[in-house]
């Protein structure tokens, strides 16, 4: 699996293994790929960029993870609420990453909006993931 592909699956993975995040979501509310059909709230994860802070090459070591979060309740608070319930699993936290070594996690920016055009709020969370390399 490539890089971004672990770290995707270790991503959900903890999220999943979250009781309070599965209540907000309703049980299967964490989707790889987004769905035409899928049931409200939902998150999904988004684009996934690797290079290197110092050179700015791509690195698979450190890595910006963007994921989405989908509500169509009236206000805001529910993308808040499941916003931040995934800050709580994730930032800071450590992810042990298949062969790869120890990723920390590290919440870089979160915006909450309301989407005119689709009728739904969408909040973004993303997250800097810093692999220290196995020796």
């Amino acid at each position: 699996m490539t890089a971004s592909g672990d770290l995707q699956q270790a991503l959900f993975q903890r999220l999943r293994s979250d009781a309070s995040l599965s209540a907000l979501l309703g049980g299967a509310g964490l989707l790889e790929q987004p769905a035409d059909n899928a049931a409200f709230p939902y998150v999904t994860c988004g684009q996934t960029s690797a290079f290197d802070w110092d050179t700015g090459v791509q690195n698979d070591a450190d890595q910006l993870v963007t994921l989405h979060v989908w509500s169509k309740a009236h206000g805001d608070a529910e993308t808040h609420a499941i916003m931040d319930s995934i800050k709580a699993r994730l930032a800071d936290a450590v992810l042990v990453i298949g062969p790869r070594g120890l990723t920390r996690l590290v919440l870089e920016f979160a915006e909450a909006r309301h989407d005119e055009d689709l009728l739904v709020h969408h909040g973004l969370l993303r997250f800097r993931a810093i692999t220290q390399e196995n020796a």
